[in-house]
């Protein structure tokens, strides 16, 4: 069967690979909009997390040889930066505004990436997918690669198990009502500033995570954050700022539209991810699933 120019077959794992790419999307959007949904701020340097995430995990395979340790090491370090640039930098700013943290993450991205650059050049690393995770298997319209099954279905356990901290846990009930009304937990005897401290690294070991998932995809160079800084905040926006769910939503729809304009016009995949920002934000301002002071 043919839609237009092209057959069905080929359109449904078309879909299927817009799904995955998603899933990176997925990602690192649910960290961008964990950081701001509850501590309004703007994390320039949410790209960097990405690229550094990547090296981290590469670096690590290629000492160990071991893809899982690598997967479990990246997001964890870069969850750790994150603790050290809450505690030291970002939290000296609080209160003053949102230019302030937004400038400050702006130049620590800089930072981070002339970091990398010093050390691990300037060439870019290649990184293919870990041999148990090689090769295509049948999925009833075709072959598909191996590794972006993963991908779909590693990215569906992660927002699962984040789901249930944030909807199940203790600490995701103060997390949800500090970005509903930080100022009546604040009351409650509550010290905002943990809250702050562990959400503003989960949000840097999320973008890590992305980075490490998606080396195999497109390599790793110390640039690699700068395209997915753009497309994260497109897919917060669209989401909604500081919607979870919406994040996911966002994240899946952005990554099936970059997938399906690929096919059908290459030269107008950039173009189409802020085509649809631009869309969504006529028809719902707020995003998808966006609604003022939630985070959900």
């Amino acid at each position: 069967m043919m839609i237009g120019p092209y057959p069905l077959d080929l359109l449904a794992l078309q879909l299927v690979t817009g799904i995955a790419l998603g899933a990176i999307y997925v990602l690192v959007g649910i960290g961008l909009s964990l950081i701001f949904g509850l501590m309004t701020i703007v994390n320039f340097a949410h790209g960097a997390f990405f690229m550094a995430g990547a090296y981290v995990g590469v670096f690590l395979y290629g000492y160990t040889g071991n893809f899982w340790l690598s997967l479990v090491a990246a997001p964890l370090a870069m969850g750790a930066l994150g603790l050290a640039v809450e505690r030291l930098l970002v939290r000296r700013l609080y209160g003053r505004g949102i230019d302030d943290p937004l400038l400050l993450t702006f130049g620590l991205s800089y930072v981070i990436v002339e970091s990398v650059r010093i050390l691990f050049g300037l060439t870019g690393i290649p990184f293919g997918a870990p041999p148990a995770l090689r090769g295509a298997v049948d999925i009833g319209i075709g072959y598909f690669p191996l590794y972006r099954l993963f991908l779909i279905v590693f990215t569906g356990l992660v927002v699962a198990a984040l789901w249930l901290f944030v909807e199940r846990t203790s600490f995701g009930l103060i997390i949800r009502a500090g970005a509903r009304d930080r100022q009546i937990v604040q009351v409650l005897g509550i010290d905002v500033s943990k809250v702050w401290l562990v959400v503003f690294a989960l949000g840097c070991g999320l973008a890590g995570l992305a980075g490490i998932l998606a080396a195999p995809l497109q390599g790793v160079t110390p640039e690699m954050g700068i395209p997915v800084l753009a497309e994260a905040f497109v897919v917060t926006v669209v989401g909604g700022m500081g919607s979870l769910a919406g994040a996911v939503l966002a994240g899946l729809l952005v990554g099936i539209v970059v997938a399906m304009t690929s096919l059908i016009a290459p030269d107008m995949t950039k173009m189409a991810i802020f085509a649809l920002m631009a869309l969504v934000l006529l028809v719902r301002p707020r995003g998808l699933l966006g609604r003022a002071g939630a985070l959900g």
